[in-house]
C-alpha cells in the first residue's frame, strides 16, 4: 500500500509515519518546508513533499498513485487552512482511495453528540479569542469536515479526545457519538490516535463514519468493554 500523510512532521503525523512503515507501506509525507528536518529520523525510508498542506499543487503531486491519504486537519490562522487542505485532498486523491482525516470531539456529523458543559464553555470562550488573535479558527475545521461528510469519497473522520504522550496501550475503542459512557475518560495516547488512523485505512466498517475514540485502557473504556 502507498500512503500519503498530510501533516507528517507534527507529533501525530510522525507517529502515523512510523505505524505505516511498520506495516511495510510506502509513505509520502507532506509538511511545511521549514518542518522537513523533523522528519530526519525517516531519511531514506519515506518521500517528503515540502509545502503548505493547503497548497493544491503540493497535494496533487503528493497523492498521486496513493491507495490511502491520512490528513491532519489543523485550523491554523484565519484563512481556511484546514478547509483548503481537506478540499485539495478530496479533489486530487485517486478515485477509490481511502481518505482518513483527524479532528477533535467538537466536530459533529449529525448533531447527536452530547458534550460536557466544560467542553462547551471552553469552546465558547477560547474559540472566539483564538480567532480574534488570528491564531486558529475552529470554524475552519468544522467547514473542512462538512465538505468531507458531503463528498462521495471513501472517507473516515476520526474524532479524538484529549491527548497525552506515553507508550502505546493498543488500539483505541470508538463510538458513534460523543457522550457515550465509554468515552467518559476523555483521554487517548497520541501514539494510539495515530494507530487508529492507520488501522482505519483497511477497516471497511469505518467508511463514511466519524468515530469518536478514547484510549482502550482508560477506566471508561474498560468498564464498557466489561
Amino acid at each position: 500500500m502507498k500512503v500519503c500523510i498530510v501533516g507528517a512532521s507534527g507529533k501525530l503525523g510522525r507517529y502515523m509515519v512510523q505505524h505505516a512503515l511498520d506495516r511495510g507501506y510506502e509513505v509520502v509525507g507532506v509538511c511545511r518546508e521549514r518542518s522537513v528536518p523533523k522528519l530526519d529520523a525517516f531519511t531514506g525510508r519515506i518521500t517528503v513533499v515540502p509545502g503548505a498542506t493547503d497548497d493544491r499543487e503540493v497535494i496533487r503531486r503528493a497523492v498521486q498513485g496513493c491507495d490511502g491519504v491520512l490528513t491532519v486537519l489543523v485550523p491554523w490562522g484565519v484563512h481556511q487552512y484546514a478547509t483548503g487542505t481537506a478540499q485539495a485532498v478530496l479533489d486530487f486523491a485517486p478515485k477509490g482511495a481511502r481518505l482518513v482525516f483527524s479532528c477533535g470531539w467538537h466536530i459533529t456529523r449529525d448533531g447527536k453528540d452530547v458534550y460536557h458543559w466544560r467542553l462547551r464553555a471552553f469552546a465558547a470562550v477560547v474559540g472566539p479569542l483564538a480567532r480574534l488573535l488570528r491564531l486558529i479558527d475552529v470554524n475552519d475545521q468544522v467547514e473542512a469536515c462538512r465538505r468531507v461528510f458531503s463528498s462521495a469519497t471513501r472517507w473516515t473522520v476520526v474524532r479524538g479526545s484529549d491527548l497525552e504522550e506515553g507508550e502505546s496501550q493498543g488500539l483505541p475503542i470508538w463510538r458513534l457519538h460523543v457522550g457515550d459512557p465509554a468515552l467518559k475518560s476523555n483521554i487517548t495516547r497520541r501514539v494510539d490516535f495515530a494507530l487508529f488512523m492507520v488501522e482505519a485505512l483497511t477497516d471497511e466498517s469505518l467508511v463514511h463514519e466519524a468515530p469518536a475514540i478514547v484510549g482502550c485502557r482508560t477506566p471508561s473504556a474498560l468498564a464498557a468493554e466489561g
